[in-house]
């Protein structure tokens, strides 16, 4: 049976790590997210993925509103994680994951969830293309 729960381990908080993956710029939008990711060298561990989420202070001046929106997008990916993690298992690969909200209002986790599957779709799509390639 998967795993729902978002470990530690999991969670992306290298500042050079964030840095290189702002460096690449590989990214995907979807939105109301905006996906920046990259593969992680060394891996720090087992798990396929390390996961961070950012709302600009910008567009949501109150800390109550971007920890609110922070919560909704953990919760989002908490629940996709599985199956993201199963498509991601065969690359063989550690990645950063980190997903900027770009919305101008806040979302529901219907919203996000529908963003999460589109995005995970599009980054497994580019994902087996570069493998194609590579053979």
């Amino acid at each position: 049976m998967p795993s729902f729960k978002f470990l530690k381990e999991e969670k992306l908080k290298s500042r050079k790590v964030i840095q290189q993956l702002f460096e690449r710029r590989t990214s995907i939008h979807i939105f109301p997210l905006r996906l920046i990711w990259g593969p992680i060298e060394p891996r720090f561990n087992e798990h396929p993925t390390q996961f961070a989420v950012t709302v600009p202070k910008k567009r949501f001046a109150k800390a109550v509103d971007r920890n609110r929106i922070k919560r909704v997008i953990r919760e989002g990916y908490r629940l996709s994680k599985p199956l993201l993690n199963e498509q991601l298992t065969p690359f063989d690969q550690q990645y950063g994951l980190m997903f900027i909200y770009t919305g101008k209002k806040k979302p529901s986790l219907f919203e996000i969830e529908k963003s999460l599957k589109r995005i995970r779709k599009k980054l497994v799509k580019h994902l087996s293309a570069e493998l194609e390639e590579e053979k």
